[in-house]
């Protein structure tokens, strides 16, 4: 839409619409075609539920519109993780609004319709997280299709929000855990897993249309295909990631919960089958305070399997997120946490610092930390990752690298090492010999110089 920014990041994703997808930008627009317009917000697997959507409706004729002006309606992703994200939810959807008049709201907040219509009663429709076929019979409403089978072609691919060489793939929808922070269960539901052979199509799909970089999602990566009645292996997760393996491309796994059979994908890493990468939500260090999030894993666990992993992959980057101010962390519990990172020391680091969710089981809990403290731990904590990043980062000068090539100026190359996914970890810069590159180029680099997040190099 028309306050999408170019640099949107997975978890605060205003939707990008390619200039080939149908655009009002982009290709030619019949006279009477209907048009959409999509604003996308949230994680990684909204971004995908975008995505389908928005192929749904090519699908059927509707032209999508990079700006409100040039659509007909407009549909709102919405995020309802924390409170902060249902604000910024609800404030996306006023803006459409204000500039369209002719909203459709979607996604995780839409599993609470009545605080939606009781901020934005003007909403055409609301419907709960991928429910795609609702979301249809909303636009369909408010504009109906009127296709034209000689004119409207879908890209084999279908509409992409993510830039062309590299793109998110969801594994599974829902959550079997019961973390008393999260209430993605109650929105999204309990684990369901798509079927590998689904998956493996869509993936050389993918491919064949010139992907680079495949990165694999879900709400819990590594249950993949547990809740299968017929499923070969007991793990099918690790299958599923042994043929992903052999596409030849890069192959990313996020939100990975550290179960022991995690162990058996890393071979492939040290096999070059898979990037040596692993996004894993750790949250916590103590086990007091992970103990009352009712989390699956201990933090004694953590690291003889962090040891273990590194022991297969010596190069293997480890990237992971943590609350701070758990209701009843104490200080103690805290420098359990900073030591544990000390030990640990994972390369790519994020932090949060606890808030109620409306529905959350930890609402209830007792003894809440104060603002001020939350914001001295985020503090504290967020400088020790630091330091640790740019310690790891400056042993790296003088490597070589393989990067990922994801944007070029008249000034530099913006890459990605293996070690950095997209718009949440670093980068690497080349600013010479920049000429003849393009967005998906794989190339090595040697690294000369380090800062506290981010690399530069030159091209070999």
């Amino acid at each position: 839409m028309s306050q999408n920014p170019p640099d949107l990041r997975p978890d605060l994703a205003n939707a990008r619409v390619p200039r080939d997808a149908g655009t009002t930008s982009g290709a030619a627009r019949r006279e009477d075609q209907p048009t959409i317009g999509m604003v996308s917000l949230g994680c990684p697997k909204a971004l995908v539920d975008s995505e389908r959507i928005l192929t749904r409706l090519r699908a059927e004729g509707y032209g999508i519109s990079p700006d409100y002006q040039g659509a007909d309606a407009v549909v709102v992703n919405t995020c309802g993780f924390l409170d902060s994200a249902k604000a910024e939810s609800l404030g996306a959807i006023g803006e459409a609004i204000a500039e369209n008049g002719r909203v459709i709201v979607t996604g995780c907040l839409g599993a609470e319709p009545e605080y939606i219509t009781g901020a934005h009663p003007q909403v055409l429709a609301v419907t709960g997280p991928h429910q795609y076929e609702q979301v249809l019979d909303a636009v369909h409403a408010a504009v109906p299709p009127s296709p034209d089978p000689f004119v409207d072609l879908l890209p084999a691919s279908g509409v992409s929000l993510t830039p062309r060489h590299y793109s998110y793939l969801k594994i599974s929808e829902g959550c079997n855990h019961k973390c008393k922070f999260c209430i993605i269960p109650d929105m999204r539901g309990r684990l369901v897993s798509r079927p590998q052979a689904a998956v493996l199509r869509e993936a050389q799909r993918l491919v064949e249309a010139g992907v680079k970089e495949l990165l694999v999602i879900s709400q819990d990566t590594s249950a993949y295909g547990t809740d299968l009645k017929d499923r070969d292996h007991k793990t099918p997760f690790v299958p599923l990631a042994e043929a992903l393996g052999e596409l030849g491309v890069w192959v990313r796994l996020h939100y990975v919960y550290p179960y022991p059979h995690v162990a058996e994908v890393v071979p492939l890493m040290a096999e070059g089958k898979i990037l040596p990468y692993l996004d894993i939500p750790f949250q916590h260090a103590d086990p007091g305070v992970l103990r009352r999030m009712a989390r699956p894993a201990a933090a004694e666990k953590t690291l003889e399997r962090i040891a273990e992993w590194r022991a297969i992959c010596p190069e293997i980057a480890l990237r992971s997120t943590f609350i701070v101010g758990y209701p009843g962390e104490t200080e103690a519990e805290f420098q359990v946490l900073l030591d544990w990172l000390d030990e640990a020391q994972l390369d790519r680091v994020g932090c949060f610092q606890y808030e109620d969710v409306a529905g959350a089981r930890s609402n209830a809990l007792p003894d809440h930390v104060l603002d001020e403290i939350k914001q001295d731990r985020w503090d504290r904590f967020m400088a020790k990752a630091q330091a640790i990043s740019e310690a790891k980062l400056a042993a790296k000068v003088g490597q070589r690298l393989q990067v990922i090539v994801d944007e070029v100026d008249e000034d530099a190359a913006t890459c990605r090492t293996t070690a950095d996914a997209p718009e949440i970890d670093g980068n690497l810069f080349i600013d010479e010999a920049i000429e003849g590159l393009a967005p998906g180029d794989i190339l090595t680099v040697e690294v000369d110089e380090a800062g506290e997040y981010d690399l530069w190099g030159r091209r070999l």
